[in-house]
C-alpha cells in the first residue's frame, strides 16, 4: 500500500508531557515505515526542535502546508477542529489522552470517522460523557520502545534506591510524602521531572539505578518495561505497586487517574513499598515486555488510517452537517470561555484586587504612577 500523508495535530510541543512524547513517537515510527507525518501545534519549543532533527516536518501556522493530506490524525479539541476546517477534504481520527484535560473533550464532526481511547478510562469519557457511538471507538492501549528501554539487572531482595519519576512532582505537592516513605523504609529518593528542576530527556538510561519507581502512565509503563517495581502515584493521588495479580487491569487504566484514588499518604506509600516483591516485579517486567511493544501498536494505528481513509472515499459528503458541527462546537467554546471568565472575575483573588486598586490610597497611588 502506498504511504500515507498525515497531519498529527497537539496542543503544545514544547516539553516532555504524555501526548508530546506520543507524537514524537508515532512520527518517527510513521516516518521509518515510509509514511509523511506533519505535526502542528500552535506551541513549540525544545520538543518541537528535537522531532525536526529526525526530519519530521513540524509547523505552527497550518498555511505553511501546502501539499494535500490523506488524513488528519486528530488531538486536543481546538487544534484538531482548527485542521478539519483548514482541510476541508480531509478525514480525521480523534486520539483520546485523558479523563480530565479540557483540551481532550472530543469535539463531535462528520468528518472524524473514528476515535481511538488509549484506556478504558478514556473510552469511557468517549461513550459515555461525549456520546460517540461505540462503534466508532478503538481502545488502543499506550505501548513502549522496547529497544531504548532495555531490562535491568535482577532486583535486589530488599529495595534501597527509589525514584519518583514525574513531571508533576515538586516539593510544594507531593514529594514530601515519598521522602518521609522512603525514609522509614530505609530508602534514598531522587526524583526527575519538570516540576522538581530535574528534567531527563534519557530515562532510559537512569531507571536501572533503582528498584522501586513511583510513578504513573507511561512514566510507569516504562519502568515496569525496565524491571523496576512500580508504585502508582502522583500529584493526583496514590495506587497500588503494580504486581501480576492486577497488571492487566491496571494497564487497560493506563496505570493513570483511574488507578491512583487514594491520598498520597506516608502511611500508604509505606503499605506499598511492603508488597515488594524482587520476583514478582521480575515477572510483571516480563509480561509488558511481551504485550507492549511499540511496533504492533503502531501497525494498528496505521491499519485504522487505511480503513478511515477507504470509508471516506465511499462516503457521500453531508457538507450542511459538517456546518452545523462547526458552529456547534464554536457555540460550546464560547460558553466555556464565558464560564472561565465567569469564574475569574467572582474568584477572590479578583474581589481582593478590585477592592485594592478601589481603595482611596492605592488607586490614587497607581494614578500619580499613571500620570508620570
Amino acid at each position: 500500500m502506498r504511504g500515507l500523508r498525515i497531519l498529527i495535530t497537539n496542543h503544545f510541543l514544547r516539553s516532555r508531557t504524555g501526548s508530546e512524547l506520543y507524537v514524537c513517537d508515532l512520527a518517527t515510527s510513521l516516518l521509518r515505515l515510509g509514511h509523511t507525518p506533519i505535526v502542528y501545534s500552535p506551541q513549540l519549543g525544545p520538543t518541537a526542535s528535537e522531532l525536526r532533527k529526525t526530519t519530521v516536518p513540524v509547523i505552527d501556522n497550518l498555511d505553511a502546508l501546502s501539499s494535500p493530506l490523506d488524513l488528519i490524525h486528530a488531538q486536543h479539541h481546538v487544534e484538531t477542529m482548527t485542521a478539519l476546517l483548514r482541510f476541508p477534504n480531509t478525514p480525521a481520527v480523534f486520539f483520546c489522552h485523558g479523563w480530565l484535560p479540557f483540551e481532550e473533550t472530543p469535539p463531535r464532526h462528520p468528518r472524524i470517522l473514528r476515535y481511538v481511547a488509549v484506556d478504558d478510562t478514556c473510552r469511557d469519557r468517549l461513550a459515555c460523557e461525549s456520546g460517540v457511538p461505540e462503534e466508532r471507538i478503538s481502545v488502543i492501549l499506550n505501548s513502549v520502545d522496547l529497544e531504548s528501554f532495555l531490562p535491568r539487572s535482577p532486583l535486589p531482595e530488599k529495595p534501597s534506591r527509589a525514584l519518583v519519576f514525574s513531571n508533576g512532582a515538586s516539593e510544594s505537592t507531593y514529594l514530601g510524602a515519598v521522602r518521609e516513605a522512603c525514609s522509614r523504609t530505609q530508602m534514598t529518593l531522587d526524583v526527575i521531572g519538570a516540576d522538581s528542576g530535574n528534567l531527563s530527556s534519557r530515562p532510559q538510561d537512569v531507571l536501572g539505578q533503582y528498584d522501586i519507581v513511583f510513578a504513573k502512565a507511561r512514566s510507569a509503563l516504562e519502568a515496569l518495561a525496565v524491571g523496576n517495581a512500580v508504585v502508582l502515584c502522583d500529584r493526583v493521588g496514590c495506587g497500588p505497586m503494580v504486581t501480576t495479580g492486577d497488571m492487566e487491569r491496571l494497564r487497560r487504566l493506563n496505570f493513570g487517574v483511574r488507578a491512583i484514588q487514594e491520598p498520597v499518604t506516608a502511611e500508604i506509600l509505606e503499605r506499598e513499598i511492603a508488597r515488594y516483591d524482587a520476583q514478582d516485579a521480575a515477572q510483571v517486567s516480563r509480561s509488558i515486555r511481551a504485550s507492549a511493544d511499540r511496533e504492533p501498536a503502531i501497525e494498528q494505528i496505521v491499519e485504522l488510517y487505511y480503513d478511515v481513509v477507504r470509508e471516506f472515499e465511499s462516503t457521500n459528503r453531508d457538507l450542511d452537517g459538517e456546518a452545523r458541527a462547526e458552529a456547534r462546537y464554536l457555540q460550546q467554546l464560547s460558553r466555556h470561555y464565558e464560564s472561565e471568565r465567569d469564574s475569574i472575575l467572582n474568584s477572590r483573588t479578583f474581589r481582593w484586587r478590585k477592592q485594592i486598586l478601589n481603595s482611596r490610597f492605592v488607586g490614587g497611588l497607581l494614578r500619580s504612577f499613571a500620570k508620570r
